[in-house]
Parts: C-alpha cells; structure tokens; sequence
C-alpha cells in the first residue's frame, strides 16, 4: 500500500481545478486518478463554445477548457494515472484502484477527494414499452460517437427530453446533415438553458413540443418509428393523443445522475434530493477528510461553477491536511418552498459561504429569501427563475446567529420507508441521530424506520447461486438478516464465489455469519440433481 496526502478520483473539470489549487496552497503530495486514457472528463466531447466565461473572462470550447487545466497540471508535475478504474473508497480513506499498465493498486490516503460526475438516465430508467431496436441513445453516447469517434447515429431524428445535451446535439446533428423531426418535454416549460433552445432550436426552426413524451419504440433491427403523446399535468399520457414518427434515431436527454457507487461504498450519506453527498460548507462529507465537488455533488448548468466549487473544496481540504480537522457545522440548512434543494446542507455560521441552489418550477418577478429561525438573512429579487440555471448565493457569516443562541433546528429529510408496501415518505427532521419530529407516517414502524436509517442504515438482499450438477444452474438464495447498506457489495463478493452441488433445498445454508454479522445466506429454491 502507498501512502499519498490527497487522492483525487476523477480528472475531469473538478477534480483538475481541486488538484491545480491544492498545488497552490503547498500540498504537493498529489495523485489523480482517472478512469478514461485522457484527462479532461466529459469536455473532451464538449467542441462547442460557450465555457469559461466566469472562470476565464471569455468563450472557450470544452477541449480548450479543459486544456487549460491539463497543461498546468503537466507543468506543475502533478501526478496522474489515466485508464485507471477506482473499485473502492473505505471510509477510512483506503482507495483500491485497477490500472491497465500498472495491475492492483492500493492507496492510504489523509484526504479524498470525490470528484467522479455524473453519468446519464437511460431508457431503461425510463422503462419506455416497445421493442429494443438499435438507434436509440443517450444525448453524451451519440455525442461521443460524432465528435470523437466520427460516427454518425442516424438521419431521421426525433430527440425525448429537453435537456441542455440534447440541446446541443439536436443542432449538431442538424449541422452534420440530420433532419431532427423534433424534441419532446414531458414537463410543461423545457428543462434547458434559454440560450440554448434560442442557438439550438429556434436558430434551425426544431419544433419543441412541451408536455409530450415517447410511449412506444417501434422496429426490428434498426428504429422505424416511435409513438409520441401529450401529457396531463401529472404527466400522465392522454388517450386520444397518439401520433407516430417515422424515424432512425432516437436521442435521449432525461437527466444526469451524479455517479456516487464509490461515495456509498465509503459510507457516505447521500441527499435524495441531489442524489449527491449530503456536505458541510467546507465540501466535506460527514466520513471526515472525504470531500466531494463538482457533479458528482449536484449537477451544474455551467462547468465554470464546477472548478470554482473544486477550487473552494481545495482550499478546505488543506486546511483539514494542516490541522487535522475542520471546525464543526452545527447548523442545518433545508430548502424552502419552491426549492429543489440546497448545497451545502450544513454551515458553522462562523464565516462565510455561498448557497447553490435550483427552484423547483419557472416563476418570474420572485423574492429568494434566505431565514435563521424568524430572522431574514438574505433576500434577493429575480425578474425569473428557472429550474436549469443554478443559482447562487453568497451569505456573510456576521449575518447569521451563533449555533450556541439558536434553539435546537435539525437537519431535513424525506426518508421513502421500505418496512411495508405503503412505501410513505416520511418527512423527519433530526439533529444527529435523534429524530425531533416526523410526519407522513402511516405506522408506527415509520419512525423505526427512520431511527434506524440514522443510526444505521441496514438492507437484506437476494440473489443467486451457482449450482453444479443440478437441473438448473442456479438456485436463488437471500439473506436471513439485514446488514449494513455500506456492506452489500462486500456481502455480493462472498455469495458470488459460493459454488453448491445439487441436490439443494429451501433452507439449507450457503454462508452462515455473513461477513460476521448474525445473518446467513439460505437457499430459496430447490434444486434437483440432474
């Protein structure tokens, strides 16, 4: 094992501007590690304009972004690996990494840095009916496929989802020859940055059709069509409504999710809100000395706000690397009415920090307004707001009250239960592990629930094993007891090397104390010898 001060997962725009600023502040003990053979993340696809108006005053492409970070990480000597895959992050800061040239590698680390970002909603994510022809993608996939591989996905366009890759991949496809028949938004106002459906759209004359949305995929071996409806306000398609499209193509841009696998395998908390690490002001999770920025938190809307973010992140993170630690953030914040959440979501209200936030729905002539308990913080005045542009804010700590002088105020969180069918989403605020109120329960084994999600969280699985000698190859097997979350895929390596010889039967034990924990792995199927 090696021992590095800071470890960076991910070289793309975060985890460069989080490396560069590390260098700056004196830490030199540095190692990125990176997943793809170049460095520069998704940028290097990005070729159209638009970048670094914040960060550097003019208008770049993604490569020449991303170029500029690479080019002083090169000049600095900062170390890299690329075509470098992270297994796993333990929660005392221990990185398993596979590289390609340089076999298994082990890293204890003082400080990680997640900065992974975020990968895109499939159509399976979506579960469209219809057949699974080929010509169906992801806007970054077909984008990938055009402006690096030179490989052109279709003619006859129809794009699902009204996202800014979508956007951009709607006019790029036009301009390389395409008919882009049309884009679709379940939603009632589209999900995209106004300039770019004015560049994108409006400039080629693509029809947006809002709260409409693909109910079916037709074809054999390549798209022929797809069936589009209109929507309700419950986006729920209206009978009636069908009308098919003749197509080859069909492009989907439904979302980015931030990529987190290596955030839980650490025991990070994760808000379900922004599918990303619940942090401090500092970016720190609540696992000290692992920190995580960029989309990998929340999603941006411009990779400018990414390596300023990364850039703060740096800063915390060496400061923890100085002392050891950092000081405490008492305070929770929660989103309000109309916001779709809040980073971070806990402050020390001992210096400053900036709120990034998203509302939930477009509004125009609004007040955003920031409250301590009955006490106005801050308020600011916006002819609109709009779900696809973050908005930040800058808050003075000299305006906030000492967590010493406030009355007890929790964290907030909506928690889905799992005990019963119901599945109520309980709405609880809770300081630590103590839950101090709880709503939206229809049992008592709501709060249960939740108390032991604080305290800890804990999940059965089922699965399958394999069988020699039997009538079938596998027989399915499940856990007797449920351990902790962080533990299911070290539980998932133990039962995949299990090998039974038929005969089998419901009940008989495959693992007893699984990983040591009170809880074996039993056998659910009979299995005959053949």
């Amino acid at each position: 094992m090696t021992h590095k001060q800071v470890i960076i997962v991910g070289g793309g725009p975060a985890g460069l501007a989080a490396a560069l600023r590390l260098w700056e502040k004196g830490v030199k003990d540095i190692l990125i590690l990176e997943r793809e053979h170049f460095l520069g993340g998704i940028l290097r696809q990005c070729i159209h304009d638009g970048f670094g108006l914040t960060r550097f005053g003019e208008s770049l492409s993604g490569p020449e972004y991303a170029q500029r970070f690479i080019d002083q990480v090169i000049e600095t000597g900062i170390e890299t690996i690329t075509d470098c895959t992270v297994l796993d992050v333990s929660g005392d800061k221990i990185v398993t990494a596979a590289s390609r040239e340089r076999g298994l590698l082990q890293f204890q680390a003082d400080a990680v840095l997640l900065t992974m970002g975020c990968r895109e909603r499939t159509r399976g994510a979506l579960a469209i009916p219809g057949q699974r022809p080929a010509g169906v993608y992801t806007a970054g996939v077909a984008q990938n496929y055009i402006n690096l591989q030179n490989i052109m996905v279709g003619h006859e366009v129809v794009i699902l989802g009204s996202g800014d890759i979508g956007l951009i991949m709607a006019r790029r496809m036009t301009l390389e020859g395409a008919h882009v028949k049309g884009v679709y938004e379940v939603q009632p106002y589209p999900s995209g940055l106004p300039r770019n459906i004015e560049q994108c759209l409006n400039d080629y004359h693509i029809p947006l059709h809002l709260s409409h949305t693909v109910v079916d995929i037709r074809g054999r071996e390549r798209l022929s069509s797809v069936v589009v409806m209109q929507c309700d306000e419950n986006f729920r398609p209206i009978p009636g409504t069908e009308e098919e499209i003749p197509c080859d193509t069909l492009i989907l841009s439904v979302g980015l999710i931030p990529e987190n696998e290596l955030s839980l395998a650490a025991g990070v908390e994760l808000d379900p809100r922004t599918r990303g690490a619940f942090v401090d002001e500092n970016c720190q999770t609540q696992v000290p000395g692992i920190f995580a920025a960029g989309n990998v938190l929340h999603v941006h809307d411009l990779v400018d706000f990414v390596s300023l973010e990364a850039e703060a992140l740096a800063d915390s993170a060496a400061e923890y690397l100085l002392a050891g630690s950092l000081p405490a953030c008492p305070l929770a914040v929660a989103a309000g009415a109309n916001v779709g959440h809040v980073i971070p979501q806990r402050i020390s209200a001992a210096r400053d920090f900036t709120l990034s936030l998203r509302v939930r729905k477009p509004m125009q002539n609004v007040s955003i307004v920031v409250r301590q308990g009955g006490t106005e913080i801050l308020r600011k005045k916006m002819r609109k707001a709009l779900p696809a542009e973050m908005i930040q804010l800058p808050i003075k700590a000299e305006k906030l009250i000492a967590s010493a002088d406030m009355e007890v105020c929790g964290m907030k969180r909506t928690f889905t239960c799992i005990v019963c069918p119901n599945g109520c989403e309980i709405e609880a605020e809770y300081e630590g592990v103590k839950v101090l109120s709880i709503e939206g329960n229809l049992c008592p084994k709501g709060k249960t629930y939740v108390t032991q999600e604080l305290e800890d969280p804990r999940r059965t699985i089922a699965t399958s094993v394999r069988v020699s000698g039997g009538v079938l190859p596998l027989a399915s097997v499940r856990l007797t007891q449920a351990i902790p979350k962080n533990r299911i895929f070290d539980a998932m390596n133990v039962i995949n090397e299990q090998t039974l010889t038929a005969p089998v039967r419901i009940g008989d034990v495959v693992v007893p104390h699984l990983l040591g924990y009170d809880c074996d792995v039993i056998v659910t199927k009979n299995v005959d010898k053949a």
